[in-house]
Parts: C-alpha cells; structure tokens; sequence
C-alpha cells in the first residue's frame, strides 16, 4: 500500500495535528542596503505533543506571522523522541549548544517544572512535569533551547544503556 504524498512526509509521527506550538522568541534583525535598513523577523517556535516527542525550528521572513509559521514547520520536521520516566528525566545531565549550557536534573513526584526562560517551553511540550533545571553561560533564546534539546536527546534510559553493553538490566542495578 503507497502512503499519500501528504502521509509520507509526516514521517515519526501519524497525527500532526494533535502537535502543540509555543513562540519562544521573535527579534526584529536589519540589512543595511544602498537605500537604507530592511527589516525581517526571525522566530523560534518548539512543537511537541506532550509525551515525549519534541522538535525546534526558526523561521525568518518580513512579517511576523510568516516568520512563525515557517518555525512551526521547521520544527515538525526536526521532532525528535526523548526519554520520559514516569514524570522527570531519567538521569543528571549538562547540555550544551555554543557558549549556552543547561543543567537538567531529575525531580521527585510533586516538584514541579522548575525551569526558566526558554527552557521551559522545551519541557514542557516534551511532557516533562518534575524536573529542575538551571542555565548557565548565555541566556540567548535560541541558544538556550538548543542546548536542552541537546541534553534531552542524549539521556538514555536503564534500558538502553542495557541494551547497548549487551546486559541485563539487573546487571547493571
């Protein structure tokens, strides 16, 4: 059975419309021509489905919505699949992107999402509901989520790093 253009290019996820969009940040960014400045608009929107599957993407154009509307499409393309146990990250880690690092540490059950800035749209489309976070170096925007976006996808689960060493999970306990 051959898949629709519009169903192949869904790729990982079946559904897009279940997908929710948050605005990160949008700048206004100059070129200085012969005649004067041109202005354009850059985005950074996240998409995410609340259970473990998140993407970012930029968009740059001469009106706003343009601008955000070529995030959002953007970043469906990039989604990716990170680690969820039960409500927190499965271990401590520092992602880093550029000069921007995010330290993401796994909470207990009632925590919260303690996370700042542009962190928090990241994890919270991700579906993550107990975890703390801190940034440190620069808190540029786009920078920021990239850096946690970077640390989500590199955590593993007990599983998975089981399964990479070709062990049993209660080996590695």
């Amino acid at each position: 059975m051959r898949l629709s253009k519009k169903e192949d290019k869904l790729g990982p996820m079946e559904e897009k419309n279940e997908l929710k969009e948050k605005v990160v940040a949008i700048n206004r960014v100059a070129k200085v021509v012969k005649g004067g400045r041109t202005f354009r608009f850059s985005a950074v929107v996240v998409v995410g489905d609340e259970n473990g599957h998140v993407g970012v993407g930029n968009g740059k154009a001469a009106e706003v919505p343009d601008a955000i509307r070529k995030a959002i499409q953007e970043a469906k393309k990039n989604l990716v699949t990170v680690p969820i146990v039960e409500t927190t990250v499965p271990h401590e880690y520092v992602g880093t992107f550029g000069s921007a690092k995010v330290l993401l540490k796994p909470a207990e059950l009632g925590t919260g999402l303690i996370a700042g800035g542009s962190v928090r749209p990241v994890l919270e489309l991700a579906g993550y509901r107990n975890i703390r976070t801190k940034v440190i170096g620069t808190n540029n925007p786009r920078n920021v989520v990239y850096a946690t976006l970077e640390g989500l996808k590199s955590m593993m689960t007990i599983e998975q790093v089981a399964k990479k060493r070709g062990k049993k999970v209660e080996e590695i306990l």
